[in-house]
């Protein structure tokens, strides 16, 4: 086929690191469908959008805060809302994609609504969990909803939001068979454990839980002598942050990988809450999750906006406390490190979480969720020149 101008401008928005990824696949699921040769990709985001041939405005990755450090970004993503709005009204935009940071792609969604531009959601904001009251600001705003767990589907179709579930972004990638991912602990020796420790992905989560997770490691040390660590960095400037924030008296080895394959590699994690859970399920590496948050916003807010029974990933997709789960962990390591002891030094425990979190996890990691977004966004490219493109593409796959 002759090279042809694309014809169609899809903006695309993503603040972390993890959507940065998601939002690069997606594109790169595009590419290998054909549809590049029709879409014009633009946005904000970060390096992995950008390399996989995104033009981005703002770089906006890189200022990813936790919520309760994100008031000092307030200024930086006003002024970045300001810039997508002149943006919407320069340029024709045919359809806009949102992944992930309701706080701030609500507001993108809405200047796309002004503009009279359709918006997908890629990663359904949980409202399930908190804020259910939002879900009318996300029937206006959202055209189609792409979910990636299971169960959300049904939610979001029940009120009234044209959903699908896609599968999960985190597994589109992953080589490990997650038939055979449960560890049978058959040659495990407690004394001799490997934990995997992983403190989260953003500079926030690393300064609040990697002193806790090494003083838990120490802790395990004491009673399990032959016990090794491996800190996990999704990132070398992350990694640097780790080596800079080691506590006296504790030593560990330092990669910068894949969460899945080092889960895989260690009998035991301890795991900032977030979609790591997820992973380390996958891997079938029983864990105990952490979360920091201040206890004077937890007891006046936090508390009573959450919805569910368990805050973890994993224990709301099992409905129950499957996994231990410190949320919000807040000032003494001795029961986290008691429970950490506890569980290493049960076998047959370690074995039967391990079964239950595979089972748990293996509908997430069917299909391949950049490939279905792109199908979506595909499908809402509508167009006079639509049938002849469609023609083309399928003459190409076939």
């Amino acid at each position: 086929m002759t090279e042809s101008k694309p014809t169609k401008r899809v903006f695309i928005s993503a603040c972390e690191p993890s959507a940065d990824v998601h939002c690069a696949n997606l594109i790169r699921a595009a590419q290998a469908r054909g549809f590049n040769d029709y879409i014009e990709w633009v946005g904000v985001g970060g390096d992995e959008m950008r390399q996989a041939g995104c033009e981005i405005l703002q770089d906006t990755v890189r200022r990813a805060a936790m919520i309760y450090n994100a008031f000092g970004q307030v200024g930086f993503f006003w002024k970045t809302l300001r810039r997508i709005r002149s943006y919407f009204r320069k340029h024709p935009v045919d359809l806009v994609i949102v992944c992930d940071s309701p706080a701030f792609n609500f507001h993108v969604a809405k200047l796309a609504q002004r503009a009279g531009i359709e918006t997908l959601f890629y990663v359904a904001p949980q409202l399930w969990a908190w804020a259910p009251w939002r879900i009318g600001k996300l029937r206006r705003l959202c055209s189609r909803l792409a979910c990636i767990l299971p169960f959300e589907e049904d939610w979001f179709c029940s009120r009234n939001v044209d959903a699908r579930f896609v599968g999960n972004p985190l597994f589109d990638d992953v080589t490990l068979d997650f038939t055979e991912s449960y560890k049978d602990y058959s040659d495990y020796e407690p004394r001799r454990v490997r934990v995997a420790l992983m403190p989260g992905s953003r500079t926030a989560e690393i300064k609040s839980l990697w002193p806790a997770m090494q003083k838990v490691a120490i802790q395990i040390l004491q009673k399990w002598p032959g016990a090794t660590f491996i800190a996990t960095a999704p990132s070398e400037e992350k990694l640097q942050l780790l080596k800079q924030r080691k506590i006296s008296g504790f030593k560990c080895e330092y990669t910068v990988g894949n969460v899945i394959e080092v889960a895989d590699q260690s009998d035991f994690a301890l795991v900032a809450s977030g979609s790591a859970t997820l992973q380390v399920a996958a891997a079938g590496c029983p864990m105990v999750i952490l979360y920091q948050s201040s206890r004077l916003a937890w007891h006046l807010a936090g508390r009573w906006l959450v919805r569910t029974r368990f805050l973890s990933l994993v224990n709301i997709l099992a409905g129950r406390e499957l996994v231990t789960e410190f949320m919000p962990y807040f000032t003494s390591t001795r029961p986290i490190a008691d429970r950490c002891n506890s569980l290493i030094g049960n076998k047959t425990m370690l074995v039967k979480i391990s079964m239950e979190l595979e089972n748990l996890v293996a509908p997430l990691t069917q299909g391949w969720a950049s490939d279905e977004v792109a199908q979506m966004a595909w499908e809402m490219l509508d167009h006079p020149d639509r049938p002849q493109q469609d023609a083309t593409l399928e003459r190409q796959l076939t």
